[in-house]
């Protein structure tokens, strides 16, 4: 993800970071070359003139726009929510590990359930991106606690159950009251809402029958749009042809990308540096001081 302050309005018209024009280059350009095509013939095809005018571009263009706005709008949602969630996790951790500092007679011991937490938020990371949390979890926890997650399929959810069971064993050890640990179930309970929750976007993607219709749809209407405009506007046909696809296809083209919120594409979250951000304010309230790196304030990016 890139996160940066807003750049000047004559910078922002030449911005590529990030604009998903490099993903719709190939596309703009075909619909401008043909749009050029069909101008210099003068709207015929094979020597018959295609009778159209631009107001049926103009009622089926009202449509497409509803059903982008409604494909965006969708693809937004599910683009905040997953924010949400992953700010419900920082919450939750911090008010977890406070708890355990404040509230049970073993401070000392803090560390264990805090690295543990730490580890619930990369592998959950790397659960929802399809990698290998190996590397993460060897750095932060113990051997048996690896060779245990070693099996485990849902590992986000297995290091949840071993900070459950250090909560346990601490009331069992009469170092935290009943009362108490069962106060502390609800950050953890709240955690694993919030583990569900990702689970949930990552694995239910928008009605594939959506994009088809809206993606036909708009080929449809680039490539027959230069034949209703070429008689009213002449030789500015390709312009306005283009600059009409740029709209639809970026549209299409950012919808599709921020509907899984959790990927590696510029416009999603930025989920390596809120692990980190949760990682560094962890360590430091066990006593273990992560100062985040200096970032520019005039050109900041946290790209994942």
């Amino acid at each position: 993800m890139i996160v940066r302050p807003r750049p000047h309005w004559l910078r922002m018209l030449f911005v590529w970071r990030g604009s998903v024009l490099l993903d719709i280059a190939l596309q703009l350009l075909w619909t401008t070359a043909f749009a050029v095509l069909v101008t210099v013939l003068h709207g015929r095809l094979f020597q018959w003139k295609v009778p159209l005018n631009f107001v049926p571009f103009s009622l089926i263009g009202l449509t497409l726009a509803i059903f982008l706005g409604f494909r965006n709008g969708t693809s937004y949602s599910r683009y905040w929510e997953a924010r949400t969630l992953w700010g419900t996790l920082l919450n939750e951790t911090r008010s977890l590990v406070r708890q355990v500092l404040t509230l049970a007679d073993a401070p000392a011991e803090a560390g264990k359930p805090t690295l543990r937490l730490i580890a619930f938020v990369h592998a959950l990371r790397h659960q929802l991106r399809g990698t290998d949390p190996s590397a993460d979890l060897a750095r932060l926890l113990p051997p048996e606690d690896c060779a245990r997650l070693q099996a485990a399929r849902f590992k986000p959810a297995v290091l949840l159950l071993m900070v459950g069971e250090w909560l346990r064993d601490k009331r069992r050890g009469g170092h935290l009251d009943p009362t108490l640990a069962q106060a502390m179930e609800i950050p953890l309970g709240r955690l694993t809402e919030a583990l569900g929750g990702c689970e949930r976007i990552a694995g239910t993607p928008i009605p594939f029958t959506y994009s088809v219709i809206i993606h036909r749809t708009i080929y449809l209407y680039c490539v027959l749009l230069p034949f209703g405009l070429v008689d009213a506007i002449g030789p500015m046909t390709p312009v306005v042809v283009a600059f009409i696809a740029y709209t639809f296809f970026a549209l299409e083209a950012l919808g599709a990308e921020i509907e899984d919120p959790f990927g590696t594409s510029p416009n999603d979250l930025a989920l390596d540096a809120m692990s980190r951000t949760i990682e560094s304010t962890l360590r430091e309230m066990i006593g273990e001081p992560q100062p985040m790196p200096a970032e520019s304030r005039s050109d900041k990016y946290m790209q994942t």
